[in-house]
């Protein structure tokens, strides 16, 4: 039987820290929710939620220092799974009304505002995941919950062999964006599995599951 794993969720101010926490409990984890530097380099595997403006997310993530345990957890290869803004200010820069404001940088490219003439996007909405994701296995063709008007639009990482290619889940909504992200030891959703029902608790499964 395989053990338990640990997963920290990083409590830096981001609303949603707590349903993350019992969504992942669900998916059979055993969770933390700290900011803590030895329980977040320590655990199998750290979920960064994020709700609200990419500016006020990354200046929350700043104030309790967890741009710098991301990238050290990123550097050593211990997983990392951004959800929703914490997808967003994974990538290189996000453009808001006019504001913009660095991000991360783990990948490149910007997080601008959706081509649509509704906005925000919000409620269930279908992806189209690579045939090889780890996350979307056996729910390929589920729907899940997004609430955002902003998104990557386009994925511009090079990946040199031997590294693998990433996995690319894209949506639509007035265009395409893209949904999630499986890159090495980082991947990411837009949509909030931990708002989408038993498809969101079989994705975080399938991460949990796929943590060494």
């Amino acid at each position: 039987m395989s053990r338990t794993r640990r997963i920290v969720v990083l409590d830096y101010g981001s609303g949603n820290v707590h349903s993350a926490a019992k969504a992942l409990e669900r998916a059979g984890a055993e969770v933390e929710v700290t900011a803590a530097r030895t329980a977040v380099m320590e655990a199998d595997g750290l979920v960064v939620p994020g709700v609200g403006a990419f500016r006020a997310v990354m200046e929350q993530l700043r104030a309790v220092r967890g741009d710098e345990l991301i990238d050290r957890r990123l550097a050593g290869g211990r997983p990392v799974l951004g959800i929703c803004v914490g997808m967003q200010v994974m990538f290189e820069r996000g453009v808001e009304r006019g504001t913009d404001t660095e991000g991360l940088g783990e990948w490149p490219g910007d997080v601008t505002e959706l081509p649509a003439e509704v906005l925000p996007h919000m409620g269930w909405n279908t992806v189209t995941p690579d045939p090889g994701s780890v996350l979307f296995d056996g729910i390929e063709d589920e729907r899940f919950y997004f609430v955002h008007s902003f998104a990557a639009q386009q994925w511009s990482l090079d990946v040199i062999p031997p590294f693998p290619q990433p996995s690319l889940t894209w949506a639509e909504h007035g265009g395409r964006f893209l949904a999630a992200v499986e890159n090495g030891p980082l991947s990411a959703t837009q949509f909030h599995p931990e708002k989408s029902a038993d498809a969101g608790i079989r994705l975080l499964s399938n991460w949990i599951g796929s943590l060494s």
